[in-house]
């Protein structure tokens, strides 16, 4: 029998597992409504790739809800709004918004990258893997072990 991802055979409240996938919940909520800006100052084609961003960071937020849930815990909510970490005025500076937004999210998986959870761990390097890619379409270059600060 398969299991669906993030759902373990003892899918307990385990204290750092919640909080890993909390923090990543987090995140996914925060970027999108980011994506929202970013959006709003682009058109065609970068318009077009802004809104499909935007819909697999809501897409990951939906899976890191379930996987909450799952756990018997309680999702934290979403923010009314957020402080972006820029102010965005400019196509140009929408695009430095959405790789920025990349790199934030992917740094809140590696404590759920090292959780027992194979299931979970993979759904993790997964997200990071996309995030490291879309940061890389937006700005044009890649960046060496994105989610890793040090």
């Amino acid at each position: 029998m398969r299991r669906q991802a993030g759902k373990s055979a003892n899918a307990g409240q385990d204290p750092a597992v919640i909080a890993a996938l909390q923090a990543a919940l987090a995140a996914e909520q925060a970027a999108s409504y980011g994506y929202g800006v970013v959006g709003s100052h682009l058109t065609g084609a970068k318009f077009a790739q802004a809104y499909a961003d935007g819909v697999a960071h809501e897409r990951a937020r939906d899976s890191l809800t379930v996987m909450i849930t799952d756990r018997s815990a309680q999702p934290r909510p979403a923010a009314v709004a957020y402080q972006l970490p820029i102010r965005v005025a400019s196509p140009a500076q929408a695009i430095a918004l959405a790789t920025l937004m990349e790199h934030q999210v992917a740094a809140a998986y590696p404590a759920l990258v090292a959780v027992f959870d194979p299931a979970l761990r993979a759904f993790a390097a997964r997200r990071m893997a996309s995030c490291a890619v879309t940061a890389a379409r937006w700005s044009g270059h890649s960046q060496a072990f994105p989610g890793l600060r040090g």
